[in-house]
């Protein structure tokens, strides 16, 4: 039986600004950062979050390519949280990229993106190499997050969403995941980032906010070497 998850309190995300010190900390500890293993080129494709672009993962994006790899935005302007209608149009991204480089690529996904990685991952495994999530709500959709009473005003059903969700879920994943997740996180509860299922998902936690996850040290040494873990095939 799945343990009671709560959504974090909308007054909690006023907290989430202590995120933006995560971007100092990466200027300090860049010597440390550039030391990390390298890609050869192989192809990585970065989805942003609820709410957000390309430009969200710009600094993220801007370290992968750094460590040698193809990285590539989502190019589907800003993320509208509509996954019926986000989900071919990613699939497309991935099968195209996927195409072109011949080769299968590794997604990374943010919050939202996360899951739109894994589940584009579900069906699409040959194209896709890898998964790695930042704070990426694995269960329940919208319910476990600061954004739920926000869906219910809208008339959303949130409970039909996370039954959707969960039916999608005793589907296995063809692709191994690698799922950060932070328990200071106050936009997604971070019991929520956790797979219950039996999939080869290895969840790996750390010390930042929501915010931080796409520009903590800590997590892009983490990417950094999930990478090379599987450029070497692991």
């Amino acid at each position: 039986m799945m343990e009671a998850i709560e959504a974090p309190s909308p007054t909690g995300v006023l907290g989430e600004t202590r995120g933006l010190l995560e971007i100092p900390k990466l200027l300090v500890r860049s010597p440390r950062l550039a030391r990390q293993p390298r890609g050869g080129g192989e192809p990585v494709l970065v989805l942003p979050g609820y709410g957000a672009g390309d430009a969200s993962t710009a600094v993220l994006r801007a370290y992968v390519s750094f460590l040698g790899y193809r990285t590539q935005g989502w190019g589907l302007g800003r993320n509208t949280g509509e996954v019926q209608d986000l989900l071919p149009r990613v699939a497309e991204r991935l099968e195209e990229l996927s195409r072109h480089q011949g080769c299968a690529v590794r997604l990374i996904g943010w919050s939202l993106g996360g899951y739109l990685a894994r589940e584009v991952a579900r069906e699409r495994p040959r194209a896709a190499d890898h998964v790695i999530t930042l704070g990426s709500p694995v269960v329940g959709g919208p319910k476990y997050t600061a954004v739920a009473e926000a869906y219910r005003q809208r008339g959303v059903d949130l409970d039909e969403i996370e039954m959707e969700v969960a039916r999608r879920n005793r589907q296995p994943l063809g692709t191994s995941v690698t799922a950060i997740y932070s328990r200071s996180d106050r936009v997604v509860a971070w019991k929520a980032c956790i797979d219950p299922f039996p999939n080869e998902v290895e969840h790996v936690e750390v010390e930042t906010t929501h915010l931080g996850l796409g520009f903590s040290s800590e997590v892009f040494e983490i990417i950094a070497e999930r990478l090379a873990r599987r450029r070497k095939g692991s």
